[in-house]
């Protein structure tokens, strides 16, 4: 005798429960508490971005309107920015510092790496001993040796040139060092150790293993060594100051604000166009920066 199975009736799928609305009075009550919670940091953004602010407003004004009453462009002189270009070789002064912020990049990366390596991972006699000589040069002030190095320059026919500031680099940066050494003792030693039981010298470890391992610090040092000669303004003044072929950005800003302190709009559209660089350069690396930075001497 057969028997047949009664269909199976569709069950329905429980609902989800009603998402309750928040009171408004609730919403505001929370806002507020946000806005309490982070009032320090509100505080500093306000009296950070204002300046900014207060600059890009300038620079889109004429020079009437300039650090007058008003603060709001009427109209709107977006032309001011092509002036900039029209009145000084703001082209050749941007060209000169990325070879100024890049070379000097470069090479302190090709110096400081190799050094920073032997200091946290080779075992070599009179290591401490130079490891306490860079912490030395990180406190010694560079105008302490200025007159003997620019003496020196003179001498190699050098000044007029950026030369005597990006050459250094080939000898390493103190704080660069210093920083990569205290982020290459955070790798383990079990990697380090694998690579050289499958035959790796120190040269292939340095390239194959720690510069893998080391991205976020060596990318926070370059951050830090190209804002650092990009802003320069000592350096290049000193040696490159008269001769206005390898002016940077900053000797050429100073001196065209020389020029048109009257037309400060004009003065403010070529500090934006200076500036605009760094910030949109902090904006794409800091995510490298903030992480290499605080990886930096987190030991395992």
């Amino acid at each position: 005798m057969s028997t047949t199975s009664a269909p199976a009736v569709p069950v329905a799928a429980p609902s989800a429960p009603a998402r309750r609305e928040v009171p408004r009075s609730v919403r505001r009550k929370r806002f507020l508490v946000a806005v309490a919670d982070h009032s320090l940091l509100i505080a500093a953004a306000i009296a950070f971005v204002f300046p900014v602010l207060f600059m890009l407003l300038t620079a889109l004004m004429t020079s009437d309107q300039a650090l007058s009453t008003k603060l709001w462009p009427e109209p709107f002189q977006w032309g001011n920015f092509a002036e900039v270009f029209d009145r000084a070789p703001m082209l050749r002064y941007g060209l000169n510092t990325l070879i100024y912020a890049g070379l000097a990049t470069l090479f302190m990366l090709l110096s400081s790496i190799p050094v920073a390596y032997a200091l946290a991972r080779l075992r070599w006699k009179g290591r401490d001993a130079v490891f306490l000589l860079v912490l030395v040069a990180m406190m010694l002030p560079p105008q302490v040796t200025i007159v003997p190095l620019y003496v020196m320059w003179a001498q190699l026919d050098l000044v007029g040139t950026l030369w005597p500031l990006i050459v250094p680099n080939w000898f390493g940066d103190a704080f660069s060092i210093f920083l990569l050494r205290q982020f290459f003792m955070t790798i383990p030693q079990p990697y380090l150790d694998s690579a050289r039981v499958d035959g790796c010298g120190e040269l292939r470890i340095l390239l194959s293993v720690v510069l893998r391992l080391a991205k976020p610090a060596i990318a926070a040092v370059a951050l830090f060594m190209f804002l650092l000669t990009f802003s320069d303004f000592f350096g290049p003044l000193l040696y490159a100051g008269d001769d206005e072929a390898h002016w940077t950005l900053s000797v050429g800003l100073a001196q065209f604000r020389t020029l048109h302190q009257v037309q400060w709009s004009l003065t403010m559209a070529a500090t934006i166009l200076v500036i605009a660089p760094v910030i949109v350069l902090f904006f794409f690396a800091q995510k490298a920066f903030v992480e290499g930075v605080t990886l930096t001497g987190v030991k395992e």
